[in-house]
Order: structure tokens, then sequence, then C-alpha cells
């Protein structure tokens, strides 16, 4: 099996908030709803996703009293194809 590039997770993880502009998660949450595209650096892969898209201002990370990092999708975001 492939693994997934950076750009495909991101594609995937942006389509899923645009679905649900409500959501919001944590890395290890999008771990799990992800679908099983890849083994082992999926974890890093997801990061790397993660920071491209809030680099491009469409999704915003939010700290929580628990000092967890969480993503959700910005206005910007929620524009586009």
């Amino acid at each position: 099996m492939r693994e997934a590039s950076v750009n495909e997770v991101a594609q995937t993880i942006l389509h899923y908030l645009r679905r649900n502009p409500d959501a919001q998660d944590t890395l290890e949450g999008i771990n799990w709803w992800l679908p099983d595209q890849q083994s082992e650096p999926r974890q890093a892969t997801i990061r790397q996703a993660l920071d491209s898209l809030v680099a491009a201002g469409l999704i915003s990370t939010h700290r929580g009293k628990d000092e967890r990092i969480s993503y959700r999708v910005t206005e910007n975001g929620l524009r586009g194809p």
C-alpha cells in the first residue's frame, strides 16, 4: 500500500472540515477519523498537512485548557472548490 502524500492528506482534512464547519479536532483525533491511507509515518504526514493548511490560512489552531492544540476550518477555508 502506498503512503498518501502530504497534499492528499491536506485535501482530505480540508474536505472533511468543509463538510463539518463546526468540527474542531486535535492531531490525534484527526488521525483517528482520517481514512486508513498509510502506515507508520502517518502522524508526521498529518502534521505536515495540518501545518500547510494553517500556513495557507485555510484552518486555524486553538489551544485548549489542557494545552492541546486543535484545528478548525477558517472562513477562507470554507470558500473554494
